[in-house]
């Protein structure tokens, strides 16, 4: 019987618009995806913010970098149009209202969207957030930084970090041991089954990303049992396990 789990990335992203409530109330309708990651940053006044880019221009009807706008401008804007006419006047979340719609309802997996010093006090603003929730134990937090996990350590302890590896070198296992991670987010082509097997018994959690076909879903569980499925289309993974 399989077990990877269905992780929505950002969201039912794609169905609706990436990172936002409509993506996530999509995720949360499907009693299957017990998972969902998502994006966050921080506005020019420090409010943690849910989105990808580090630019708005492609999600929303702003323009310019999301560290240059504060929450309250940011709020106004038009983050579903994008996706279509549907969508149209949908809303870009912030981290508490994602927080507040995903509590008791599925694991989050967040990444910390930043380079360098981009987002001083990040790691600081989104642990204050999470702990203020009781979500301590329903969240992983996630960068391509090593600092930033590092820093994450520093803030809490007890607060579980993942590292994102997208490298064609170096060695995604010495460095999970190495930064105290217990979750490792790698894209699903970098991913094999010696490193599957070596992380899961080291008692590391594996997520593979993104993965929307059917034929790479069953390629993963084929590899692992326990490695998680990050996809774009829960609805796939339910047509490719579930059957439904």
């Amino acid at each position: 019987m399989f077990k990877n789990l269905c992780v929505a990335h950002r969201g039912f992203s794609g169905k609706a618009p990436e990172n936002t409530l409509a993506a996530v109330r999509m995720a949360i309708a499907l009693p299957y995806v017990r998972w969902m990651e998502i994006d966050v940053q921080l506005s020019k006044d420090g409010v943690p913010v849910v989105i990808h880019d580090y630019s708005l221009d492609r999600t929303t009807n702003g323009h310019g970098k999301v560290k240059d706008m504060n929450w309250e401008q940011m709020k106004r804007l038009d983050a579903g149009s994008w996706k279509g006419r549907a969508f149209r006047g949908e809303k870009m979340p912030s981290l508490e209202e994602v927080l507040d719609l995903s509590k008791g309802r599925l694991h989050l997996n967040i990444e910390l969207k930043t380079v360098g010093n981009v987002y001083p006090g990040i790691e600081k603003a989104v642990i204050n957030l999470i702990s203020s929730k009781g979500m301590r134990d329903e969240v992983v937090l996630t960068s391509f930084e090593a600092g930033a996990l590092q820093r994450v350590k520093e803030v809490d302890p007890r607060v579980s970090t993942g590292l994102i590896f997208d490298s064609r070198s170096g060695d995604p296992a010495r460095l999970v041991h190495e930064l105290g991670c217990s979750f490792l987010s790698i894209s699903f082509e970098r991913l094999n089954p010696n490193l599957a097997k070596l992380l899961t018994e080291q008692g590391v959690k594996v997520m593979a990303w993104t993965v929307d076909k059917a034929k790479e879903m069953r390629r993963l569980a084929d590899m692992h049992s326990d490695i998680m499925i990050c996809t774009n289309r829960p609805d796939v993974w339910g047509d490719t396990f579930l059957g439904v």
